[in-house]
């Protein structure tokens, strides 16, 4: 156990805390008031009346995507020596996540632009450009479900190497181990059958891995890793 994984554990933990309050204060509080389900007018009007809330909304997706980018590193710095490959392998995963969480902030961007005044929009009617940028909005939650099924991948991979590294408790492990498959196994089931949802909720699908991510950051930037590593070297 040296210094690097060390100061990595601490940067997980920042890192990991911080995604997690960026991403349920962007959705929940600033973006989710202004969407209204089936009904692009309304958003639309939300949209507009609340520009800089949707646009600092869309910040903290950014800031997020670039901290998921972070704690991947300091993940790999930390489970490397666990076995390289598949820290490399999850750090993977969960980089084509935060790429796909970038584009996120792009759609909904598109969104605001058709719901501007620019003079090559007047060529359109109100209603088409609102039900436009309303398809755009949809877009983004479209690219969160792509990428759900990586960063399943990723915490099914990282939970299992800290399931064998005893570097957390192996309850915790074991139970992020079957969360996070859980997850992957329902975005993919999702992406094939759009009315899964109505049979598992939406929020079912992702919550016990978020709960694991959560426990674990903050038991490595106030419990940290343990002096002595117990690991297997790595092939």
């Amino acid at each position: 156990m040296d210094s690097a994984q060390r100061t990595a554990a601490k940067v997980a933990g920042v890192a990991g805390l911080v995604g997690f309050v960026l991403v349920v204060f962007g959705n929940y509080v600033l973006l989710e008031p202004l969407v209204i389900p089936r009904n692009a007018a309304d958003t639309a009007r939300n949209i507009l009346a609340h520009q800089t809330q949707f646009r600092v909304a869309l910040t903290c997706f950014i800031a997020y995507g670039i901290g998921a980018i972070v704690l991947l590193t300091a993940l790999y710095v930390i489970l490397a020596p666990v076995n390289r490959g598949l820290a490399l392998a999850g750090a993977l995963f969960r980089l084509v996540f935060a790429m796909l969480w970038l584009i996120a902030p792009l759609n909904s961007l598109a969104a605001l632009r058709l719901l501007g005044d620019a003079s090559y929009l007047k060529v359109l009617e109100p209603d088409r450009l609102q039900a436009l940028a309303r398809v755009q909005i949809a877009g983004s939650f479209d690219d969160y479900y792509v990428g759900l099924p990586f960063f399943g991948l990723a915490a099914t991979v990282c939970a299992w190497l800290w399931l064998k590294s005893n570097y957390i408790p192996k309850g915790l492990s074991i139970f992020g181990v079957i969360a996070s498959a859980w997850c992957v196994l329902c975005a993919f089931s999702f992406l094939i059958f759009p009315n899964f949802n109505k049979i598992v909720n939406d929020y079912i699908f992702d919550s016990p891995m978020a709960l694991f991510e959560l426990v674990v950051s903050f038991w490595l930037l106030f419990k940290g890793l343990p002096r002595q590593s117990t690991a297997t070297a790595p092939p």
